[in-house]
């Protein structure tokens, strides 16, 4: 028969965060494959449990040859069970080649969901949560992450990237300058660990009081996307000449588009009597 490969989330700093579903799975996998195999057999220990199964290694430099070799171990029989060192694996960590291999050769995933740095540290923000996107680690060299952030100048989703304690605040001094000193960002660290600490202000006060206290820990950057432009005068009168153009009554149209573009109603309503007898 053939196995599957699961991949499980694993605490990002509080043991006590570990689901009783991946306790299962480290217990009883046929095949653990971890991104260090050291610290997943700490966390077992940490969690009172014996790894019984094969425990093999599974990271960025050998992810294409591993994921090969996980997914013939699940094609004949096997349980593969894939973890990285916190949080879920895929994301930023090892484990989205052996989906697709698994994808391509027909083995069935599962996910045992559970702890993500990315989604507590962007709860925690205080930033739009609606939408957003995972930039994951900025480029290290200044040019590179420099081209990186103004490719992203115009994104209008809360942005969340990883970022190394000692890069900190040069990130966030290379943000400023791309988003504006004044943008909306958080900074969290240590998440779940007794020295949590999440960071809330403009990109330029973050970055002056990371070079000035050099914070140490993971490190999660959020920042929020680019306001959205406020249509102009013009095109507020042309939306609502085009409904009472469809019928509806002059007021009510004023007052549905005023409140929606969050102007005042007898500014907009005189501006579209001008347009109507001009």
């Amino acid at each position: 028969m053939t196995g599957r490969i699961v991949l499980a989330a694993t605490p990002i700093g509080n043991s006590g965060d570990a689901s009783e579903r991946l306790r299962e799975a480290l217990a009883t996998a046929d095949v653990v494959a971890a991104e260090d195999t050291r610290r997943t057999r700490d966390l077992a220990t940490r969690l009172g449990l014996r790894i019984v199964g094969d425990l093999v290694a599974h990271h960025d430099h050998n992810e294409g040859e591993a994921a090969r070799e996980l997914v013939e171990r699940a094609l004949a029989g096997a349980t593969v069970l894939v973890v990285s060192d916190a949080g879920m694996p895929a994301v930023s960590d090892p484990g989205f080649r052996v989906v697709g291999e698994a994808a391509r050769a027909g083995v069935d995933v599962t996910v045992l969901p559970g702890p993500s740095a990315a989604l507590t540290a962007l709860a925690l923000s205080g930033l739009a949560t609606d939408r957003f996107a995972f930039e994951g680690f900025p480029p290290r060299k200044p040019g590179e992450r420099a081209s990186r952030f103004a490719s992203l100048a115009a994104e209008e989703r809360t942005m969340v990237f990883f970022e190394a304690p000692h890069r900190l605040a040069a990130t966030l001094t290379a943000m400023a300058e791309a988003f504006g000193a004044d943008r909306a960002g958080s900074v969290s660290r240590e998440l779940t660990k007794t020295y949590e600490e999440t960071r809330r202000g403009g990109l330029a006060a973050l970055a002056a009081w990371a070079e000035a206290e050099q914070p140490r820990g993971e490190i999660v950057v959020c920042v929020a996307g680019r306001p959205a432009e406020a249509p102009g005068m013009g095109m507020l009168v042309a939306e609502v000449l085009a409904r009472i153009g469809d019928g509806e009554r002059a007021k009510a149209a004023v007052a549905d588009v005023a409140a929606t573009a969050g102007v005042p109603s007898r500014e907009l309503y005189a501006a579209v009597l001008q347009a109507r007898q001009g």
